[in-house]
Order: C-alpha cells, then sequence, then structure tokens
C-alpha cells in the first residue's frame, strides 16, 4: 500500500472506531491473528479483545474524542501522534468515575498488510492519565 493509504486506513479506524464507536470495522479492517504489543491490562488478545478495550474506554468516557496530531507512513507502517480527551464518567479498569475531564497522549505505530491492520506498538502517557484522575499525586518540578 502507498503511504497515503495507509495513513488514511490509520484515520479512518481511529474516526470511525475510536471517535464514533463503529466497533463492527474492526471484523474489516484487522486480521484474525492481529497482534497488539501493548496491550492493556487484562485484554484479550486479536481483534476481540480490540473490540474489548475500546468498548470499554468509550462506555468509561461517553465523549471520548482522538485528535490525529502527526501521521507519518513508510513501507508497511503506520506511526501516528494523538491526543484523546474526554470525561471519565464510567468505571476504567476499576477506577470508579471521578468526573474529571483527562487528556492523554500518545504515539503509535501500525503495522498494515493486505490492508489489514497485523501489529500495533504503543507509547502512551498513562501515568499523565492516572495523576489526572487523581489516582498518582504529581511531580514537583525540578529545581533549575
Amino acid at each position: 500500500m502507498a503511504a497515503d493509504e495507509l495513513k488514511a486506513m490509520a484515520r479512518r479506524y481511529i474516526e470511525e472506531v475510536w471517535n464514533k464507536g463503529n466497533l463492527a470495522l474492526i471484523d474489516e479492517l484487522f486480521a484474525p491473528d492481529y497482534i497488539n504489543h501493548s496491550p492493556n491490562a487484562g485484554q484479550m488478545a486479536g481483534p476481540e479483545g480490540l473490540k474489548q478495550l475500546i468498548a470499554t474506554f468509550r462506555k468509561a468516557s461517553p465523549d471520548l474524542h482522538f485528535t490525529i496530531d502527526d501521521m507519518l507512513a513508510e513501507g508497511d507502517r503506520v506511526v501516528t501522534r494523538w491526543t484523546a480527551r474526554g470525561t471519565h464518567q464510567g468505571e476504567l479498569m476499576g477506577i470508579p468515575p471521578t468526573n474529571k475531564r483527562i487528556t492523554v497522549t500518545a504515539i503509535v505505530i501500525d503495522r498494515i498488510v493486505d490492508g489489514r491492520f497485523v501489529e500495533h506498538w504503543a507509547g502512551r502517557d498513562d501515568l499523565g492519565m492516572y495523576q489526572q484522575l487523581g489516582l498518582i499525586p504529581a511531580l514537583e518540578p525540578m529545581p533549575r
């Protein structure tokens, strides 16, 4: 696939699946043997695990919205830097609702083969999310 096609596919996944909640599209976009190399705690493997993860996050934050900040593609990989924003209104990973607005950033790499996602790696700011939820105290700035 050309770089523009890889980017379009990654955009479609974020817009249609994460932002609009169209979980049925996962069966079209993801290979049955899809591997998430950066799963969340307790996440099932494969496309079914991805559906579970997205449903959990969308239930915990019904106003969840992803914005694509940057996107690069080369070979069979697309790199996306995104920002997700939402309000913690439902249980998330055992954490009761806090009604706090949170912002999470990440850089992810997806490998696409024959028009389907086959592998995923992510570097997310989970520490920042936990601090915003009040689960971990924010670090004090370093003195100059």
